[in-house]
This record gives structure tokens, C-alpha cells and sequence, in this order.
């Protein structure tokens, strides 16, 4: 193909939104499920833990599957089992069943953001493949903004349950338009075998790979820097900034605003920077961003929108960089992008759910202390970068 069919970007953003808007969506009821299941603070927080933890094991699987069935029918299967989990949510009467759903949720989430940069990387390469990553980043950027607003809308409206009815609504609907309308790009000579022999040596070569690992937790902590952020928000927004349940706009609109900012100048410079060049300066208004919140979290206190505004400038940078560490992620295995894909997602989940029930409590209790633990996220993510690109690859 040289150009991308209609709708292509908006599509595979939409599939690998999906994902974080399971998040994000329900983060302002989590003060309204403890109290309905009685359940402490830590034991909600849990089924992030519980959602993140099957969504890292079953990224393993997904790229895999989509390597041997092709790309479309997984999405449709996973996308219709994330529905059943979310109906299965929406009724569930104790906490430990909430863990129950919200794991097989994260068993079905993540093959839409798995397999759609399978989708991107056999449809296009070179600047193109980054400028079409770049649009479906910019695109995907708006779920963590509106997620929350629509989380905290249907808390006030129709109270807590009616988040996970409206996940397995947008499930449906999602699983629909990829029948409809997402074309197969792995034809059938392409595709790999299931064989446990050949699979268990093309996981050990993704893995066993220095180059890979390196890359890929480059991502993984780059995107964990905002991604503590995400799970502290509801005390960041609320106990730290003083605000209301329906407040967390402040945090999440400044932070997509640079997500989307950064992956737009992702795309306008494809083809015109190299990887290399749109990582480093990546990394560099990152290290702003970080060094500003540190400053002002040690020396002032919490205050709109000061607190707020490096979140957006990291995710700015993180953004402009992210499109082209993917891609060389990808490029690595080219006979076995989705197997890669899967990895990388294994990689980044993994980090995330470590985070989620370790990091983020332990560093939510002030500013100040988020504002360190992004800032080692992000000193680890340069350091992987720094060694893979000293070995000149």
C-alpha cells in the first residue's frame, strides 16, 4: 500500500485506546466501589494490579496469535471477550469478583495496541510507517483526557456500575468496525506457525535479544514517568490539589495535550530527522520537564497550574520519541513483528503493573515524591537508550 484507507489511524487508535480508557474510565469511582463492596483503598487500587498483570501475560500471546491467524480475526475475538469481562464487572457483588473481571479484562485489552502496530509496520515503512504511528499516537492521545471526564460523568449520573456498561457498549461497537471495516494485512504466505518448538525459539531470540531489551524498556520507562501520574491521580488531583472527583481534567488535559503535541511533531519530521534525532530531542524536553516539577514540588506548594503543566511537557517529549523507539522495536524482527509487538507490550505492562501495585503507593503521598519516582523512570529509560545506541546498532 502507499497510502492508508480511510479511517485506518482513527480505527487503530480506537482499538488500542481501549486498553488505558479501562483505566482511566473508572479511576474517579474508585471512593464510590470501595464504599459499595467494602473494600479499603489499597484492595481497589488491587484490581488495577489484577487488570495489568493477565493485560502483560496475555501481550505475549497476542502477536503471536495475529502472526499465525492473522491480524483482524484476533482483534474481533479479544475485543468481543473484553465486553463479557466488562458485563461481568458491572455485576460484580464483592471485591475479590471485581479482581475477577477486571483481570480477564486485561487477558482481552491489549491485542487492539499489540497487533495494530503489527497492522502499521505491514502496511508502511520507513517515514511513512512513523508518520501513520504518529498520527494513530496523536489520535489515541485524546482517550486519557476524556476518559476520566466520562468515568466521573457516569459516577454522578448513574453511579459506579455503569462505567463497565459502557466499556462492554464500546467494546461491541469497536469489535463491529474492525469486522467492517479493518482490512486483513497479513496475508496467508506471511503468516507463522503455532508450532510450540518454533515459538518457544522465536520468544527466546525476541527475548535473549540485547538490542530488544534495551529498546523496549527505553519505552517501558519512559512512558512509566507518566504512568505513575495516571495511578496516583485520584490522590494527586484530589487530596494533593484539593479538588473533586470531577476535577481530574486538570491533570489529564494538560498530559494529552503534550501527547498529542508530541506525536504531531512526530509526523511533521518523518522523514526529515532521523530516529535517532526525534528520540534524543524526545529525551531532552523530558529532562525539562522533569527537573521543573522537581523544583517547583521541593519549593512551592501544590498550585493550578504549575503542578500540572511538566506532566504535559514530559508527555510531550515522550511522545515525539515513542512512534520511532516502536518502530525500531519492530524492525528488529521484521518476519515477526506481531511476536515483537507482543514482547515490547509484555515489557511496558509488566513495568506498569510492578508500578501499580509497588511504586505508586509508595510514592503518591506528596508532589514530591512523584516527581522523583518519574524522574528515575526517566534516568533508567535514557540509560537504555545511551547503551543501545553505544553499541551502535
Amino acid at each position: 500500500m502507499t497510502k492508508a484507507p480511510a479511517g485506518l489511524a482513527a480505527l487503530l487508535a480506537a482499538l488500542a485506546a481501549i486498553g488505558p480508557f479501562s483505566i482511566d474510565t473508572y479511576l474517579p469511582a474508585f471512593p464510590e466501589i470501595g464504599a459499595a463492596l467494602g473494600a479499603t483503598q489499597i484492595e481497589v487500587q488491587q484490581t488495577l494490579t489484577a487488570y495489568m498483570t493477565t493485560f502483560a501475560v496475555m501481550a505475549l500471546w497476542h502477536g503471536a496469535l495475529s502472526d499465525a491467524f492473522g491480524r483482524r480475526r484476533v482483534i474481533i475475538v479479544t475485543i468481543s471477550l473484553f465486553g463479557v469481562a466488562s458485563l461481568l464487572c458491572a455485576c460484580a457483588t464483592s471485591i475479590e469478583w471485581l479482581w475477577i473481571g477486571r483481570a480477564l479484562q486485561g487477558m482481552s485489552a491489549g491485542s487492539g495496541m499489540v497487533v495494530g502496530r503489527a497492522v502499521i509496520r505491514d502496511v508502511f515503512d520507513g517515514p511513512r510507517a512513523q508518520r501513520l504511528m504518529s498520527r494513530v499516537m496523536m489520535i489515541f492521545g485524546i482517550a486519557p483526557a476524556i476518559a476520566p471526564m466520562v468515568g466521573g460523568a457516569l459516577v454522578l449520573a448513574f453511579g459506579w456500575r455503569s462505567i463497565f456498561v459502557f466499556l462492554a457498549l464500546f467494546s461491541t461497537l469497536l469489535a463491529w468496525m474492525t469486522w467492517r471495516h479493518l482490512p486483513e494485512t497479513l496475508p496467508p504466505e506471511a503468516r507463522q506457525s503455532m508450532s510450540p518448538l518454533r515459538l518457544l525459539g522465536a520468544y527466546r531470540s525476541v527475548l535473549g535479544s540485547g538490542a530488544f531489551l534495551l529498546l523496549a524498556f527505553a519505552l517501558a520507562f519512559n512512558f512509566n514517568g507518566f504512568f505513575v501520574y495516571v495511578l496516583s491521580a485520584p490522590v494527586f488531583v484530589i487530596e494533593h490539589l484539593g479538588l473533586g472527583p470531577g476535577s481530574f481534567g486538570w491533570l489529564f488535559v494538560p498530559a494529552v495535550a503534550g501527547m498529542m503535541g508530541g506525536s504531531w511533531l512526530s509526523g511533521r519530521v518523518a522523514g526529515r530527522w532521523s530516529g535517532r534525532r526525534s528520540i534524543v530531542t524526545g529525551f531532552a524536553v523530558m529532562i525539562v520537564a522533569v527537573c521543573a516539577n522537581l523544583i517547583h514540588a521541593a519549593l512551592a506548594v501544590p498550585s493550578l497550574p504549575w503542578s500540572v503543566l511538566p506532566v504535559g511537557i514530559y508527555t510531550f517529549g515522550m511522545s515525539l520519541a515513542m512512534p520511532s523507539l516502536t518502530l525500531f522495536v519492530l524492525d528488529l524482527f521484521p518476519t515477526r513483528r506481531g511476536l515483537a509487538s507482543s514482547c515490547q507490550s509484555f515489557t511496558q505492562v509488566g513495568v506498569n503493573a510492578a508500578t501499580a501495585g509497588l511504586s505508586a503507593p509508595l510514592l503518591w503521598a506528596s508532589p514530591l515524591s512523584l516527581g522523583a519516582g518519574a524522574s528515575v523512570f526517566l534516568a533508567a529509560g535514557l540509560l537504555c537508550f545511551a547503551v543501545w545506541a553505544g553499541r551502535g546498532r
